[in-house]
């Protein structure tokens, strides 16, 4: 499955669902509610991010986010 976000907003993942950001560099990942565990190629640490919590990827290249728990997470 393949999502193109073409408005910003609040996006849902079920728990175990995960989003793949392509040359996702300069953006903020902002966890809205619930846990998502953030892990960027090339980086040697990965994030888990809680409600709140926020993450601005550095890395061109693939960006996966997982849900950990039912969420939501905001790309700006």
């Amino acid at each position: 499955m393949r999502i193109e976000l073409k408005a910003q907003g609040p996006v849902r993942l079920a728990d175990g669902q995960t989003l793949r950001v392509l040359d996702g560099a300069g953006t903020t990942v902002v966890c809205k509610e619930g846990t998502l565990w953030v892990t960027e190629e090339n980086q040697p640490r990965d994030v888990v991010l809680e409600a709140g919590a926020c993450v601005r990827l550095k890395r061109a290249g693939l960006t996966l986010i997982q849900a950990l728990a039912p969420s939501t997470l905001s790309l700006a």
